[in-house]
């Protein structure tokens, strides 16, 4: 749904959020919006890494015990 909007698509939401939240609030929720997503990331980062290092200490531990 998102894949097909476009420069034209992209120029009116912009638009449309400056009439809405005005110049002065948009850079807050820019920043908001920013925080969120590197959240979101680093989040999901972690359960992967993670599923991957708990896999690498049970392998480590049958090693021991073998």
């Amino acid at each position: 749904m998102l894949t097909n909007i476009g420069i034209p698509g992209l120029i009116l939401i912009i638009i449309i959020a400056l009439i809405i939240f005005g110049p002065s609030k948009l850079p807050e929720l820019g920043r908001a919006f920013g925080k969120t997503l590197s959240e979101f990331k680093s989040a999901t980062r972690n359960l992967v890494h993670g599923e991957d290092e708990e896999k690498d200490k049970q392998e480590k531990k049958q090693e021991k015990l073998a």
